[in-house]
């Protein structure tokens, strides 16, 4: 399957949507404008320290800087106990080119990261819920480049470009306060997908259709290159280290959603909810986790060393936020609750079942509106495929091999809002079973058990 075609296919049906499309009422919170991959706000719409100049406003352009910058510290269990600082600069520009040049609602959105220090996961944990949405290889690369072209009053959207789907795609707003980067794309799709999915650090070429078939049910699809680093060894950041290997040729990953909301209009008294069921479907090649390539499992030592090869791959989510309570006065103030669940094959998928479940308390203080405070937990269960051939290695090298099953999160986070632009946030996380308990027994450091983890930070945000 041609990922072009597909992408061909997409743009023409935005266009014959789009012929059609009505006005949509403005929405408690507005989903359809570029979301800072630091916090989750839009970087046209946002509070900052108003240091950074805008001259060209009036003519439809802004630029954005957001800079992150946070020390974390494992105190107990996983690799080895240590702390790291790490931190990321996101420059962004957005362009409305109606009022630049007068085609009519079509916008352009770019950012690029700026990437230093080391990441406590890679190199003290080892386990599966990143414990900090920044954490990547140092470097200075592009993300996200891309046109939005709207319909109708924002009742169609369709993206094309270098694109990130986490933004959109199994998210929830109740998830934004959390630092660990599993709230915002989850472990089950990080760790499956060919280089980690369209997420952070690595957005891939493709194109989004979102259409509001009315103002509480949405539909959204897209379609991405399915692999954007490119094939080969090694770490995927390495492979496309600076973003702009673009590429176009890889199987192509097709992801949709449909989802469904109430009370979520601006002034509405009541409390707001949203339901969304989504999936993923894969058209490359996937690893068996337990079989060679010449049919004896991959601890055998006949073993070619080569993984079985798999066609294709396909994954599924259901993600529920609910509102409890709302402040007077006020839209997305309160306290929200939210769950999500995902499944996908055992036989070529790290992950086969992950679920994360949370509350968020947000501006309860008059005083302090923008205060957050979230507590979540998480669970990514190791497939059946994956345990097997721990079960081999364990028959090969005796009883005291370690056997891997689940990885556990527990966290909580404040974010203390310092002022317009500037905020601190100290969190907790125990990581419980790093790596599902044990290394992965074809890494670096097979055979390794790995005792739970305890890990505290503090993070500052500038968005200047």
């Amino acid at each position: 399957m041609s990922f072009r075609c597909l992408a061909l296919a997409i743009l023409l049906a935005g266009l014959l949507v789009g012929s059609h499309a009505f006005a949509q009422e403005d929405k408690k919170t507005d989903d359809d404008k570029p979301a800072d991959p630091d916090t989750g706000e839009s970087t046209v719409e946002e509070k900052t320290l108003g240091l950074l100049p805008n001259p060209f406003q009036n003519y439809g352009i802004k630029f954005a800087a957001t800079y992150i910058g946070e020390m974390l510290g494992n105190v107990s269990g996983g690799l080895k106990q240590g702390a790291i600082y790490e931190g990321r600069l996101n420059l962004a520009v957005d362009v409305d080119l109606q009022k630049l040049v007068g085609i009519d609602k079509l916008t352009f959105h770019a950012n690029m990261f700026q990437i230093h220090g080391d990441g406590l996961s890679r190199n003290y944990l080892d386990n599966f819920f990143v414990v900090s949405g920044i954490e990547a290889l140092p470097s200075t690369r592009l993300y996200e480049a891309y046109f939005e072209k709207q319909w109708g009053g924002k009742k169609v959207s369709l993206k094309f470009g270098q694109l990130a789907a986490d933004s959109e795609f199994f998210n929830t707003k109740y998830s934004d306060v959390f630092t660990n980067a599993s709230m915002g794309w989850p472990a089950i799709t990080s760790l499956d997908l060919l280089s980690g999915g369209p997420s952070p650090p690595l957005a891939a070429m493709g194109t989004r259709l979102l259409v509001n078939i009315t103002d509480q049910l949405s539909v959204l699809g897209g379609i991405f290159d399915g692999n954007q680093a490119g094939p080969g060894p090694g770490d995927p950041q390495e492979r496309n280290r600076y973003g702009v290997n673009f590429r176009t040729n890889d199987p192509p990953l097709l992801v949709g959603q449909i989802q469904y909301a109430w009370n979520n209009k601006k002034g509405d008294p009541n409390l707001t909810g949203q339901i969304k069921f989504g999936g993923w479907r894969h058209f490359g090649p996937f690893s068996d986790l337990q079989l060679a390539s010449n049919g004896v499992s991959l601890a055998a030592p006949t073993s070619s060393g080569t993984p079985l090869t798999l066609a294709g791959d396909v994954g599924a989510w259901a993600v529920f936020e609910q509102q409890l309570y709302r402040v007077p006065k006020s839209d997305d103030r309160g306290i929200g609750v939210f769950a999500r669940v995902s499944g996908a094959p055992a036989v070529r998928n790290l992950i086969d079942l992950y679920a994360d479940a949370g509350l968020e308390f947000i501006g309860l203080n008059d005083k302090r509106p923008d205060d957050k405070f979230g507590i979540a937990a998480g669970y990514a269960h190791v497939s059946k495929r994956a345990q097997a051939l721990d079960l081999d290695y364990r028959a090969l090298a005796g009883p005291a091999w370690p056997m891997r099953s689940f990885e556990g999160l527990l966290t909580a986070v404040y974010q203390y809002q310092l002022r317009d632009g500037w905020a601190l946030q100290p969190n907790f996380q125990y990581v419980i079973r790093p790596g599902g308990g044990a290394t992965d027994p074809t890494g670096p450091m097979p055979g390794r058990a790995l005792k739970n983890a305890s890990v505290f930070g503090l993070r500052t945000t500038l968005k200047f």
